[in-house]
């Protein structure tokens, strides 16, 4: 089982009145790792995998420790979960080495925007995606 690391930098915009990056930025932090993983990292060069879009169905975040502003980025741990037919579950550790500060998950839905409705995964993206499942670790539940 493999994670898909992605490097985040921290932006001074990112930090709220109290010092340390707003909740609702983590939700951004969470979108770039998953955009990495899903389109920079999928299979093929020229491969419609995942190209067709998606939409988030569903979040879930665990705040676990403040993260302050500083100038090395933070890493974000991605993995999956679990593969349906036409969804998948991806989990997320927003972490320095010795502390993690968010665990978080997200259900996502490959969508056809041609046709304006839900699709399936198809079997490029399962193979694609079964590299990284791990569902013995799941993030925040």
């Amino acid at each position: 089982m493999a994670r898909h690391l992605y490097r985040c930098p921290l932006r001074w915009s990112d930090m709220d009145a109290f010092g340390h990056v707003n909740n609702v930025v983590f939700l951004r932090y969470l979108e770039e790792a998953r955009i990495d993983f899903m389109f920079r990292l999928a299979p093929g060069d020229g491969s419609p995998s995942f190209s067709g879009g998606s939409v988030v169905a569903r979040h879930e975040i665990d705040y676990l420790r403040p993260l302050v502003h500083r100038h090395e980025p933070v890493t974000i741990e991605s993995w999956v979960t679990k593969i349906g037919a036409a969804s998948l579950t991806i989990a997320y550790e927003i972490k320095d080495p010795e502390v993690t500060y968010v665990r978080a998950s997200t259900v996502v839905v490959p969508f056809d925007l041609e046709a304006q409705r839900p699709r399936r995964i198809s079997e490029e993206e399962r193979s694609f995606l079964q590299e990284y499942v791990d569902d013995r670790m799941t993030s925040a539940a």
